[in-house]
């Protein structure tokens, strides 16, 4: 969850590893610090807060200068946001600097042991506790610095990206990992180092990604090494070409990234069908799909686990699958799939589904499934990322970088993808006719159209914002394909609003949360003519007798709920089951006004990190 940034090549260290910290900073924003190494000593500013806060604090405290050095974005885990827990951390000796994402579950005995052995602690984190376990085994074996991370690594359980610097070694960034994501960018005589490749993509468009276990020995001038923890075997690095540009990561003229990122969902779904949807040849091929089409068809049933916005799309995703190609599916969070002995069968397929592809709950459930015989296939955003990697087979989104915490582009993108693999799957079985299945293509075809549309409601969603803005609950409701998007609308009012809201099925609005409609209670009811339109008109009814301030999500046309409701947004026509793809988008503009009106961090709320790469 935290962001790493590390440099060594002929540049300027300091610029690079503070612009690279703030491309970062969505995953991890309670604190920063950065270390230097320039005339022979380890310079270290680090402070509580934002990039921008060490920015201002570092150029009073550090000589800037130097060509290498390792910078950090935390989002706290063990010890609470201040100075002291801030990384890098030091050794005793203040010769080895680290900064690490993750968390070393035994770092309690650990610390004991070396406090035995006369090491004292300055702050409550784990990190510390390793830097000097690295120390120690230095001492101790008369190791080099790389040796020593291996075999320090071999006594710690749990997850971690580390990169770490010893003055006696000056030319030199040893950087490992497990669970947690790292990347090396690949340049001219210089090396780049990062939690993922934006803060390096100006520089170079070569990267390798580190694998579980894998520690990498960085020097000046001289070859990259890896080395496997366990056994010492060199392993041979894979260079990758980066998939992302330097424009993609940056706002385009937007306030925040949450705005453009919801701006962007017509061209990226866009660019989700292209190559894969040919709609006037009746055709959809998805070459992870068409390579093991028969395990698929040959299912007892389907998988699927996620955490968070992407558990909502694979809500959707059950509907879509069982309706289209009639395969029973359940949908699981993989935080607690994995640790519920869940029954697994070799004719099971498991369906991981994660925007970043480092979620480390779903890569848990995706090794879980491996070893019980379950055939896994991946759908993720990141290219090279874990998930992809760990996964039998897969499909990418297509979405480009997400910036913004609050995910929006990924979950259309992800249930674009999910409705083609349903769409391919139904015409193999034979469960949806010709006619039908032609219609659905055709249909799909048009959603990017459909979403414009549905931007155009962006000054309505504003109008409703200002009126709700203040509200202190807030309920969503929705039905059949539109309940998951009642859940995913109130995640989003939660995140960056702070308001609490929840979502709900609308037939299930009488079994309690009835009790809590008055005349002060905001209600979003998702609403459009297709589906089970009549059934929500009498959810309404219910709420209108008992003075909830109704606002509806109708289809373009409608006067039934208009009729019924305080405010309406209306979006265009599309299938019940293509719908929550335009739904969504109003639930997005909406809880983004709400909350800059409420003066939140839009892109950076607080608490929450991006990619949650810890437990």
């Amino acid at each position: 969850m935290c962001g790493i940034v590390g440099y060594i090549g002929s540049r300027d260290a300091y610029p690079i590893i503070i612009k690279g910290l703030q491309r970062l900073e969505y995953r991890g924003y309670d604190s920063a610090g950065i270390m230097l190494f320039n005339d022979g000593e380890i310079k270290v500013s680090k402070t509580k807060g934002k990039v921008a806060d060490l920015q201002s604090k570092s150029g009073n405290e550090l000589n800037t200068s130097g060509t290498i050095g390792i910078g950090h974005t935390r989002w706290a885990t063990h010890g609470v946001p201040n100075d002291v827990n801030s990384h890098p951390h030091l050794s005793n000796s203040g010769n080895l600097a680290i900064i690490h994402n993750g968390i070393i579950e035994n770092y309690a005995p650990l610390k004991q042991e070396l406090i035995k052995r006369g090491y004292t602690f300055s702050s409550d984190t784990d990190t510390e506790v390793l830097v000097n376990l690295i120390e120690d085994v230095q001492k101790k074996d008369g190791l080099k610095l790389g040796k020593a991370v291996q075999v320090a690594l071999k006594q710690v359980i749990g997850a971690y990206a580390i990169c770490v610097f010893d003055k006696n070694k000056p030319d030199e960034i040893i950087a490992a990992r497990l669970g947690s994501p790292l990347a090396i960018g690949v340049g001219e005589n210089e090396y780049f180092i990062a939690s993922d490749a934006s803060p390096f993509i100006e520089y170079t468009s070569n990267a390798i990604y580190l694998e579980d276990e894998e520690v990498a020995i960085i020097r000046r001038h001289k070859p990259l090494k890896i080395r496997k923890v366990k056994d010492d075997s060199l392993v041979d690095p894979y260079v990758q070409e980066l998939q992302m540009n330097l424009e993609q990561i940056e706002k385009g003229g937007y306030d925040h990234f949450m705005l453009k990122e919801i701006y962007e969902q017509p061209n990226v779904v866009k660019d989700t069908l292209r190559g894969r949807l040919l709609a006037n040849d009746g055709i959809i091929q998805m070459a992870g799909i068409e390579d093991n089409l028969e395990k698929f068809l040959n299912a007892d049933r389907i998988l699927i686990v996620a955490c968070g916005t992407s558990w909502h799309a694979g809500l959707v995703a059950e509907y879509i699958f069982e309706e289209f190609a009639r395969i029973p599916v359940e949908v699981e969070y993989a935080s607690e799939f994995r640790y519920r002995n869940p029954v697994i069968n070799k004719g099971d397929i498991l369906i991981a589904i994660s925007q970043s592809g480092e979620t480390a709950d779903t890569l848990a459930a995706i090794k879980l499934a491996k070893e019980r015989g379950a055939f896994v296939f991946g759908v993720c955003n990141v290219v090279g990322s874990s998930i992809s990697r760990e996964t039998n087979a897969g499909a990418y989104t297509h979405a480009g970088p997400e910036i913004g915490v609050a995910s929006t582009k990924a979950f259309t993108t992800q249930i674009t993808v999910l409705t083609m693999i349903a769409l391919r799957l139904a015409k193999a079985k034979g469960t949806l006719s010709t006619p039908e299945f032609q219609k659905y293509l055709q249909e799909l075809e048009l959603i990017p159209d459909r979403i414009l549309e549905a931007l155009e409601t962006n000054d309505q969603a504003k109008i409703i914002a200002a009126e709700f803005k203040d509200a202190p609950n807030c309920l969503y409701l929705g039905r059949g394909y539109n309940f998951p998007v009642a859940l995913e609308g109130a995640l989003k009012l939660k995140e960056i609003s702070y308001i609490h809201a929840e979502g709900y099925p609308a037939a299930e609005m009488k079994h309690g949360p009835i009790a809590l409609i008055d005349n002060q209670m905001p209600v979003i009811v998702i609403a459009p003519k297709q589906g089970h339109y009549d059934k929500i008109v009498s959810n309404i009814q219910e709420i209108k007798s008992r003075s909830g301030r109704i606002i509806a999500i109708v289809t373009k046309g409608d006067t039934q709920v208009r009729d019924l409701a305080e405010y309406v947004i209306e979006i265009p026509e599309t299938s019940d089951a293509l719908s929550p793809l335009v739904t969504t988008i109003p639930l997005q503009l909406l809880s983004y006004h709400i909350a800059v009106m409420r003066g939140c961090n839009v892109d950076q709320p607080r608490n929450l990190a991006k990619s949650v790469t810890v437990e």
